[in-house]
């Protein structure tokens, strides 16, 4: 497959090592573009969830094609959000083209792009952890069955259904808490006077143009890998919501699920990675 080349690319809420993760779609997705810069902008790793047993190849492969961008030239931001937050404390780190951050902001084609990930937000996250922790589990599994479900559905040739999405759109405190979100994010940035605001954390993906009586400001939210399997693409001064489709990677690199990681075992690899690319970029 020819890679495509795009100036930035904003992906977030992958949650690698969870059963949720759509890690395959992302490892085609990532192999087939060549970006300039590419920004994960929080919940990539879901330390929170992380199983001990339960961390397979495609998920490695993952983390392995991101490092693998760095080493190849790409400037690669790791914006951590509060599924990863343990990475926190390593803010500011520098190694190479592997910047660890809190947020960053983008000079793009002199227009300044603000980007975090938007927890702070979030009063349940910040106030309630243990039920924010705890509503993330039973998120996994219900993602687990609705997968199952649209197996069945396929079979008998039905579209297929989201049992999150339906939720969402039926509880009024989770609609409003969205509106929310976006309503301090570009309050916020325009506030601050930047061209763009870009999150990911509430697994909404969007671009829209926000007007208030101070200004105006493009809120652009990458969505996830989870239900939506969405990025965001900046090229010739214009952004585009990428979704993933299946039928358009036909050409995809095998990858054998049956062995699984260790947390030991993903430790090991990762620090053995992190030390190839150290000795790459010398």
């Amino acid at each position: 497959m020819k890679k495509r080349k795009v100036e930035v690319v904003v992906i977030s809420d992958v949650h690698l090592g969870t059963y949720g993760s759509h890690a395959k779609e992302l490892y085609n997705y990532l192999s087939s573009i060549k970006p300039e810069i590419l920004v994960l902008n929080g919940d990539i790793i879901d330390i929170w969830q992380f199983r001990k047993s339960y961390f397979p190849k495609s998920h490695l492969k993952v983390i392995q094609k991101i490092i693998s961008f760095a080493s190849k030239g790409t400037k690669v931001y790791y914006i951590t959000g509060n599924h990863d937050e343990m990475l926190r404390k390593f803010t500011e780190m520098n190694m190479g083209n592997f910047i660890l951050a809190d947020k960053v902001v983008l000079e793009m084609d002199d227009k300044k792009a603000w980007i975090f990930h938007g927890d702070v937000f979030d009063a349940s996250v910040n106030h309630a952890k243990w039920i924010a922790k705890l509503g993330g589990l039973g998120y996994d599994y219900l993602i687990l069955l609705n997968r199952f479900f649209n197996w069945c559905l396929n079979k008998i040739g039905k579209e297929p259904y989201s049992f999150s999405k339906k939720i969402k759109a039926s509880v009024k405190k989770a609609v409003k808490h969205i509106s929310d979100f976006e309503e301090t994010a570009t309050e916020l940035a325009i506030e601050n006077k930047y061209d763009y605001v870009i999150c990911g954390h509430i697994h909404e993906p969007k671009i829209i143009k926000k007007t208030n009586k101070n200004g105006s400001t493009m809120y652009l939210n990458s969505g996830d890998w989870v239900e939506n399997l969405t990025s965001l693409e900046y090229n010739r001064k214009k952004w585009k919501l990428y979704r993933y489709q299946e039928s358009n990677y036909n050409e995809t690199v095998p990858i054998i699920e049956k062995e699984e990681l260790t947390g030991e075992q993903l430790i090991a690899s990762i620090i053995l990675l992190k030390q190839n690319q150290i000795v790459n970029l010398r």
